[in-house]
């Protein structure tokens, strides 16, 4: 049985960090995880119903109490409206604690706060920008794990929820947390840089992802740049060198600066292995970054310099990178009937554009074919960046670009008139039809082990054409 000091917050510190209100239930709390869908929910979990555009989480507070959650967050207006309910639910299941809250998903934020602030002693790094987080997480985590006790979010849980989450995964044994931090609206990273504090940060890029959520490219750089809101004099702030927004990030910084992108003193640049990745040498020790692209390598750069400054050794790092495990959907070379660089797990103007630009720079015989998804999430800009992915598309080295998607019917119709020396079709929507007629085209025009690029936003699926194209079904 978990004793009551197992407890990741007692209730009086959930109380103070959210200003809630304990009105049903024990007041000695046992809760060990923390879920937002009762799905997730297991026994002594504390349960957070988040209220969204659709769904009412408190509907499912039945459901997870079953489960085992001993801890509930309610929403003021929710137990104002209904109190009745929830006295209810006390009397069916006694030991569960009720807390009152003005707004759930604000008390799993302060909540994870105050969890933090248990561990001092943790280095908290930040890994935020506008494309390449995760892979710079991945990196990074890869080499830290060589001389600490790393927790880091798994996947691209950097959301206003997936972070708080992520940091009461934080024990006593960890010495260095390593959390993604993203955003699809205005002041995003303020409210989860405040959930971590980090001492340490990277800023990969300030590029158009979410553009048409936050209005402008420095808008973007003003929200990416809250990741150093708590640095207080006393922190490191990594960035790229040639970023337009460089200077700008500089001054936001209360602390040290380190800029990367470029050979240092230890890191020198080798080759381009093209599908094989990216070979360099770290204080002399030769290593390969499995990840293909200029753009992967700079990634690798932006963890480098974090690791040094944290006092990694010149052969821990190299280690790191050479251990670095492949990513589902990011950058993935799949040999089989095909070669394939599967990287449909996020796409934005700026990622979209180092795809097409590095697989295109490929330099091989064989035929290449471009699959090119819909990139999500950019509002009013959306038709004009995805003429600009055709047109990149028509000026690259594929022999093939197949459209995919409601909104790359821009790209199809922009290029379409222009075309010469390689074939483009459009297929709408993201149905297993359109993925299995995208695959069929491509298994019937091209010969076998060509190059097919796979690139889209999440929502797409993409990765189906590549399970299908790999011999399976859907």
């Amino acid at each position: 049985m978990i004793g009551i000091d197992k407890s990741l917050l007692t209730l009086e510190k959930i109380l103070e960090a959210t200003d809630g209100i304990h009105v049903l239930g024990p007041s000695v709390i046992t809760f060990t995880s923390v879920a937002t869908d009762s799905r997730s929910v297991e026994k002594n979990t504390l349960f957070v119903p988040l209220i969204g555009e659709v769904q009412d989480g408190h509907k499912y507070i039945p459901q997870a109490m079953e489960k085992g959650a001993s801890v509930v967050f309610i929403a003021r207006k929710n137990y104002e409206d209904d109190s009745n309910f929830f006295v209810n639910l006390h009397h069916e299941k006694p030991g569960v604690t009720f807390i009152v809250v003005e707004n759930t998903m604000t008390a799993l934020q302060k909540a994870a706060g105050a969890y933090v602030e248990k561990f001092p002693h943790l280095m908290k790094i930040a890994v935020t920008g506008s494309s390449g987080k995760t892979t710079t997480k991945e990196i990074l985590v890869s080499i830290m794990k060589q001389k600490y006790n790393v927790i880091c979010n798994q996947g691209n849980l950097n959301s206003e929820t997936g972070l708080p989450l992520s940091v009461f995964k934080i024990r006593s044994e960890h010495e260095c947390g390593i959390f993604e931090m993203g955003m699809n609206r205005e002041n995003e990273i303020g409210e989860i840089s405040a959930v971590l504090k980090a001492n340490f940060a990277i800023v990969t890029n300030i590029g158009t992802a979410h553009i048409g959520l936050l209005g402008s490219r420095d808008n973007i750089a003003r929200e990416k740049a809250k990741v150093f809101d708590h640095f207080h004099n006393f922190g490191t702030g990594v960035i790229p060198f040639d970023d337009d927004y460089v200077d700008f990030l500089k001054d936001q910084i209360e602390g040290k600066v380190v800029l990367y992108g470029q050979d240092t003193d230890t890191v020198k640049y080798v080759a381009d292995l093209g599908l094989g990745g990216t070979k360099f040498t770290v204080g002399g020790i030769e290593t390969v970054l499995s990840l293909p692209g200029k753009y992967n390598y700079k990634n690798a750069l932006g963890a480098i310099a974090l690791a040094e400054v944290l006092g990694l050794s010149s052969a821990e790092i190299a280690k790191g990178i050479n251990e670095l495990e492949p990513m589902f959907g990011r950058s993935q070379v799949l040999e089989g009937k095909y070669t394939i660089v599967q990287d449909c797990y996020n796409a934005n103007p700026d990622s979209m554009e180092k795809s097409i630009e590095f697989v295109s720079s490929v330099n091989d015989e064989r035929k290449k074919v471009f699959v090119l998804g819909d990139m999500l999430e950019l509002g009013e800009d959306s038709v004009k960046e995805h003429e600009k992915a055709g047109e990149l598309a028509l000026h690259s080295s594929a022999d093939m670009v197949i459209f995919a998607g409601d909104e790359m019917k821009a790209a199809f119709e922009k290029i379409r008139a222009s075309v010469s020396g390689k074939e483009i079709f459009h297929y709408a929507g993201r149905s297993d039809d359109s993925m299995k007629e995208i695959a069929e085209k491509i298994s019937s025009s091209v010969p076998e082990k060509s190059i097919v690029l796979i690139k889209g936003s999440r929502g797409m699926g993409l990765e189906r054409i590549t399970k299908i194209l790999e011999g399976g079904e859907l």
